[in-house]
């Protein structure tokens, strides 16, 4: 059998990259937890699997309408790439293939409803990534349209959120305004598909990069670590909805004596627990598929989808 070893290149928070060739690469999505920017001892069962198979959900379902760095989730079409995969059992259903791209130094977050880091800065200065924002807002109220608003990526310590002007200085006008447009039509394009499901995207976050002179969006898609998903007939304004994400670990985490730098305190069993069911809650709520089905359960049979 070939021998599987492909080159480490980049250990995130939670995922590690690999390089596949002159073109390709392999981004493995781990289960590590992260908050803060301090990743924790304690890992989530299935949560690197729920973040490939939603990405791989929503991209797949929206076909040409999104350009994408992604060529396969299928351990079978890795294989072609990267000979010995197959016989990697434990990163099959994490594992994804995607051609190599030149990142853009921004997070795109797109903002549906007041939330997070930007209902904390409204309360304060009434601004959103020190940009205009609508008076009288409340905790979970809409945004008259989705708002772009970005910040920095940091290679150490937090990133920064900034606002339109600044973002521009980054990457420039004209790159600016097609990000801006590919992740707000996403963005709305996702919501009407999540409010048949009975959920509302109150916030997600994108990454996009270069391919070939194209823009294209990378990494993750509108997960439980990249996004809030609240059930729409529970949201009640002013006050944080249920959300299929880690906010029950956020909240624990945030109540405990601790200065956010590592190293992390211990995180209790039915915080692991509730958290690792909200991700497979949230895979399925979304897709309306079971996460028994997508690749990497223990009985797995490769085969082509």
């Amino acid at each position: 059998m070939t021998e599987f070893a492909p080159r480490h290149l980049y250990r995130g928070k939670v995922r590690d990259l690999y390089e596949v060739g002159p073109d390709h690469l392999l981004m493995v999505a781990s289960d590590r937890l992260s908050a803060f920017d301090v990743v924790m001892n304690e890992t989530i069962v299935h949560k690197g699997r729920v973040l490939t198979a939603l990405t791989d959900y929503w991209l797949s379902s929206a076909g040409s309408r999104v350009p994408t760095a992604l060529v396969s989730c299928d351990p079978t079409v890795i294989e072609d790439y990267a000979p010995g995969f197959v016989g990697q059992t434990n990163w099959h259903g994490r594992s994804m293939l995607v051609r190599r791209a030149q990142m853009l130094p921004l997070e795109c977050i797109v903002r549906g409803r007041l939330a997070g880091q930007a209902y904390d800065e409204y309360r304060v200065s009434g601004t959103v990534h020190g940009m205009a924002a609508p008076t009288g807002m409340e905790l979970t109220d809409p945004f008259p349209t989705p708002m772009f608003t970005p910040s920095t990526k940091a290679d150490e310590g937090h990133d920064l959120n900034i606002d339109l002007a600044t973002a521009a200085t980054l990457v420039g006008d004209e790159v600016l305004a097609q990000a801006q447009s590919l992740c707000q039509g996403l963005f709305t394009w996702a919501s009407e598909r999540l409010a048949a499901a009975g959920l509302t995207l109150a916030d997600t976050k994108f990454e996009l990069g270069f391919v070939d002179g194209e823009l294209v969006v990378c990494d993750e898609v509108i997960t439980p670590d990249s996004s809030r998903m609240w059930p729409s007939d529970e949201i009640v304004r002013g006050q944080v909805p249920p959300a299929f994400d880690k906010q029950p670990f956020r909240d624990w985490l945030s109540a405990q004596p601790w200065d956010r730098t590592p190293p992390p305190p211990p995180l209790p069993d039915e915080i692991l627990d509730i958290t690792s069911r909200r991700y497979v809650a949230a895979y399925e709520r979304v897709t309306g598929k079971s996460l028994s089905d997508w690749y990497g359960r223990d009985d797995e049979i490769l085969r082509p989808r």
